[in-house]
């Protein structure tokens, strides 16, 4: 029988992952569990994907904001510290907020404008042009902004962030000066000890500071060790946590490689099947109405095993139908197709029958994937199971 479907994402539910838990065999127990009671069979190449959360509670990653703050006085001083670029979250920045703000006596607070790098926005470019704002160029205290802007809040939260992080940072008696700018050296009027909190841009932003004398760190730069037996990321520091009471953050998984291997091991034994494994944050997209770029952690997968090494190689159907095949149609046009997209070459970068294929990593497609399938909220199912992603037109 003609095969009529292609790839296949299912959320599997789990326990609810508690510290010390065995992920690799609660993983592998839940996707075998999920096929026989749904009746669907597992097959070489499905992709199990863990999400990073139930990965870092597992491992019991976790920090407290008196640990941020002991970090951010040991490398920063103590005093004035600039903090600029930081994302407009309460789930991502609020706590690290307050670990900072604790680390300090007074903070220069620097917010981009008219949104933050992953596009939560305080304000539109419309209503930039009308002031006649340049956001290039211009720097705004915080009485100029609200003269020009009022006090405008998050279009789906309803929170003004600019008093609320206010009140974060005074809540711990630290004092705070808020600026709106989005050229990283403005903060060098203010203070030369500057924490940069931008996530993507970071590298960019330090290297400017420290070109012009700068004393700076990044997030990443904050809890890559433990602190008093605190949890950490030696690679991404603070980047990719999560709040999880309002003075501890769940870090980003470390570590982790062993537990994907693991994972694929386990299933090969029970199964028979050769599966990909991968541990993923947030996905990569952009919603068109809020314009937020989901992407908030520091990369969509920091684990995976290796047959996710890489970018896609595929041809474009519509582009074989269009200009190859022009003139045929039917069963004619599908054979044509497919015996071309088996004859494809191994490399088909540059050339023109790729063209409008998606030229990015297969972790960050499937990772973006694996995030809309299981949500962030109530689904119960931090393991997405993804079948029939490396087949095509010609797989039976």
């Amino acid at each position: 029988m003609t095969r009529l479907t292609g790839t296949v994402s299912r959320g599997i539910r789990t326990p609810i992952i508690q510290e010390g838990d065995d992920l690799v065999n609660i993983v592998t127990d839940s996707v075998i569990n999920a096929a026989q009671a749904e009746n669907f069979p597992l097959h070489d190449r499905d992709v199990v994907a863990v999400t990073e959360s139930v990965v870092a509670r597992a491992q019991g990653n976790y920090c407290t904001t008196d640990d941020i703050a002991a970090d951010v006085r040991n490398k920063l001083g103590g005093n004035e510290i600039g903090v600029i670029f930081p994302i407009t979250s309460r789930n991502r920045f609020s706590v690290l907020l307050r670990g900072i703000a604790k680390g300090a006596k007074k903070i220069y607070l620097m917010l981009s404008y008219p949104s933050d790098e992953v596009g939560n926005a305080f304000l539109t470019y419309d209503e930039l042009d009308a002031k006649g704002v340049n956001p290039f160029s211009d720097v705004l205290n915080e009485k100029q902004f609200h003269e020009l802007f009022g006090d405008p809040v998050h279009e789906f939260t309803g929170v003004n962030y600019v008093q609320y992080y206010r009140s974060l940072i005074e809540d711990t008696g630290c004092e705070c000066e808020i600026i709106f700018a989005n050229q990283a050296k403005t903060i060098l009027e203010y203070t030369k000890n500057v924490l940069s909190c931008d996530i993507h841009t970071r590298f960019r932003s330090k290297r400017i500071l420290k070109d012009l004398g700068a004393n700076v760190c990044g997030l990443d730069d904050i809890m890559t060790a433990s602190v008093n037996g605190s949890g950490y990321n030696e690679k991404y520091g603070l980047l990719g946590s999560n709040k999880a009471t309002d003075d501890k953050v769940k870090l980003f998984p470390r570590d982790a490689q062993p537990i994907v291997d693991d994972i694929q091991a386990k299933l090969l034994e029970r199964t028979g099947k050769h599966m990909e494994v991968m541990i993923y944050g947030d996905g990569a997209f952009k919603d068109p109405q809020g314009k937020i770029w989901e992407l908030a952690d520091p990369v969509v997968s920091p684990f995976f095993t290796e047959g996710l090494r890489g970018t896609p190689n595929e041809v474009k159907i519509k582009y074989l139908a269009d200009n190859d095949y022009a003139d045929l149609k039917g069963e004619q046009l599908k054979e044509a197709i497919k015996e071309s997209i088996k004859k494809k070459d191994a490399n088909l970068v540059g050339k023109m029958v790729s063209e409008g294929t998606t030229p990015r990593q297969l972790t960050d497609l499937i990772g973006s994937l694996c995030d809309l399938t299981s949500g962030s909220g109530d689904k119960g199912t931090p393991v997405v199971l993804v079948q029939g992603y490396f087949d095509n037109y010609t797989s039976d």
